[in-house]
């Protein structure tokens, strides 16, 4: 049982004794205690006034009081600020707690909840490769397998590779007119890289045969349009053409975007790559030949991308075979009533009811479109694995995706339904703004991952402490920092929040960064190897003296872990751990670094006594524990030496 649980149940049993009113102990609120106030723990005293008929001072005093003293071994003392009862813990209860745990490898984990989670993350599509907004998606996606089966969830990993539909189509017909044979083999250039300069390639093409429509469209020429699509075009440069929509920079960029975006749908490259879809899905040979040669090539790429990163699957699903099951289900809706056909022979359903909008769920022409394919991924990610929950790791651009699908399940009334949960988070940015696929402006994840590694080395070369390591040890160790640093500064920002990612500052050894716990982890390594090297041999060790301020911060802050990993679980978030980890990291410096008279205050090699030197061995083997059982929960290795 946690400090924090000890003290709720001593609480409920105290309210109990004073007051005659039984609390659920899982109902007190108790928080740790700000740092310019004594104690450890507070317990939040105002929802207890309603009962005990006093003053918040009052009821806090008397309930402090009676923890006192019916609960020695827990509670030394107290004192009360306001309605807020601040908890001071026996010391002899902290060094009980070290001895105990100092030595435990699987501290925090929890035992099985009999919950079942799937977690769905990557999610690449096959027509180009990784770049950086992947690596947070997956980074987030694994950490947060890792944070719930620490605390006693099933976890299912999964990846649905999106490998059809337009996208796909373009690199296929580029590569198909350009490449003159091209391959991996032939060209040394890594598959999924290859696959993916010929999307961008379809694009360059795709913008010159598109300004020409634009242009001759703004002046009023619709000879590229027909029907719908000219009716259209006509309003928009209508519209355009008004002066107070020239002088509105932000619609003026709103209505550019549409006219392009209609534009480009007539364009005669676009034309082919729809023709190339249509003949995918009626199973044309040749295309389908096409199709399967290139996804090997960026599979192979991916995998090798997914190995350096040390991401994981547990099951593998592809678009391609579940489309199939979005429009069985589109089937079974219309049939039900819920969905309906227009006149064109496209399939919705009307969700203005629901304070949203009619929602496509199949074109005219019978092909899927997105919401289609996850409407029968949905149902057969659930057939496999009847999960509590499903998670989606998907960048918030799909909020409202993930609200659809989630009301299009539930009138449909799929048992996956209510257990859809949509991890959404922010984008990722380069100082230099953000990136666009289409122009070829992305940040490559092995060329990323390269240039940390480099990095890495650069700076650890220049301390010059690792001389007498193998090259290949050093190899290691430079894989670690720079990986470690490109984990740590993707997961240490709430996931909802977009962010900015600085390469040279996310392996810097001052700071909030991966190296700066790693270093910490290193830096005790090196003094157990000295002091400790049978530091087993300590489990029999209990100190009975008294504790420093921060011999007892750092007890205290490991002893948190467990309710830090709760806290992750519940808030779907990696940055919780990063923080904590930081923290970690910063006291053990705070603990090692502080003097008083130029003579370190808590030394472990020149301890004043035996016993403070066991307590400290103690104290420091239980942090490089939690360092490292933290930092393997967001994916990142902690090394030996730096």
């Amino acid at each position: 049982m946690s400090v924090v649980q000890s003290i709720k149940s001593a609480a409920a049993a105290a309210i109990k004794a004073l007051f005659d009113q039984t609390i659920p102990a899982k109902d007190i609120a108790i928080n740790t205690t700000k740092p310019e106030f004594e104690g450890e723990y507070t317990i939040l005293v105002f929802p207890f006034t309603k009962f005990s008929r006093l003053k918040p001072e009052e009821t806090a005093d008397r309930l402090g009081k009676y923890l006192q003293e019916h609960n020695p071994d827990l509670v030394a003392g107290y004192n009360v600020i306001k309605g807020f009862l601040n908890i001071q813990v026996n010391e002899q209860y902290w060094a009980q707690y070290l001895q105990q745990h100092f030595n435990n490898r699987n501290i925090g984990k929890k035992p099985a909840n009999g919950k079942k989670v799937m977690v769905e993350y990557s999610s690449p599509n096959t027509n180009k490769p990784l770049h950086l907004g992947h690596l947070r998606n997956n980074f987030l996606g694994y950490a947060v397998s890792e944070i719930l089966k620490a605390n006693g969830y099933e976890v299912i990993k999964a990846n649905l590779v999106n490998d059809r539909g337009i996208h796909i189509c373009k690199s296929m017909l580029a590569w198909q007119l350009f490449a003159h044979g091209d391959t991996p083999e032939s060209t040394g250039i890594k598959g999924d890289h290859l696959v993916g300069d010929y999307y961008v390639k379809f694009e360059s093409i795709l913008k010159e045969q598109t300004e020409p429509i634009i242009a001759r469209a703004l002046e009023h020429d619709y000879k590229d349009f027909e029907g719908a699509d000219k009716e259209r075009m006509e309003k928009l440069v209508t519209v355009f053409h008004k002066p107070e929509i020239q002088a509105d920079e932000e619609k003026l960029d709103k209505l550019n975007d549409e006219i392009r975006e209609l534009a480009r749908k007539q364009t005669e490259i676009m034309q082919q790559a729809k023709i190339m879809l249509q003949q995918w899905e009626a199973g044309n040979p040749e295309v389908r030949a096409l199709w399967a040669t290139m996804n090997g090539w960026v599979y192979k790429g991916f995998n090798q991308t997914y190995k350096r990163l040390g991401i994981d699957f547990d099951k593998m699903y592809y678009e391609s075979e579940t489309y199939l099951l979005g429009k069985d289900l589109v089937e079974e809706g219309l049939a039900k009533g819920i969905l309906f056909k227009k006149e064109d022979n496209s399939v919705w359903i009307d969700l203005t009811a629901d304070g949203l909008d009619e929602k496509l769920l199949l074109r005219g022409d019978g092909t899927s479109v997105y919401m289609t394919q996850d409407l029968g991924t949905a149902r057969l990610k659930y057939a496999d694995y009847q999960m509590d929950q499903s998670l989606y790791v998907v960048a918030d651009e799909q909020n409202y995706h993930f609200k659809v699908l989630q009301l299009i399940l539930q009138k449909l009334q799929e048992p996956c339904a209510d257990g859809i949960y949509h991890l959404s988070y922010g984008m990722v940015e380069l100082p230099s703004g953000r990136m666009k696929s289409r122009e070829g402006t992305v940040v490559d994840a092995d060329d990323l991952i390269d240039e940390m590694i480099a990095t890495a080395a650069e700076q650890t070369k220049e301390s010059g402490k690792l001389d007498d390591m193998t090259e290949d040890a050093q190899g290691l160790l430079y894989n670690m920092i720079g990986l470690g640093g490109l984990k740590f500064f993707l997961l240490r920002v709430d996931p909802k929040k977009k962010m900015v990612f600085d390469p040279r500052e996310s392996i810097s050894l001052q700071g909030f960064t991966s190296a700066f716990v790693q270093y910490a982890y290193a830096r005790i390594k090196s003094i157990l190897r000295e002091v400790a090297p049978d530091i087993d041999k300590l489990e029999g060790y209990c100190h009975k003296g008294s504790l420093t301020t921060l011999e007892k911060a750092l007890i205290v802050l490991n002893e948190q872990y467990d309710n830090v990993l709760e806290e992750a679980a519940k808030e779907m978030s990696p940055s919780v751990i990063a923080n904590y980890a930081y923290q970690l990291a910063q006291t053990f410096n705070s603990f090692y670094a502080e003097k008083k008279d130029g003579i370190p205050v808590h030394s472990v090699r020149q301890a004043e006594t035996p016993e403070k030197q066991k307590l400290r061995l103690q104290i420091i083997k239980l942090t490089a524990n939690t360092i490292a059982k933290s930092m393997k929960l967001l994916g990142i290795e902690v090394p030996e030496r730096m």
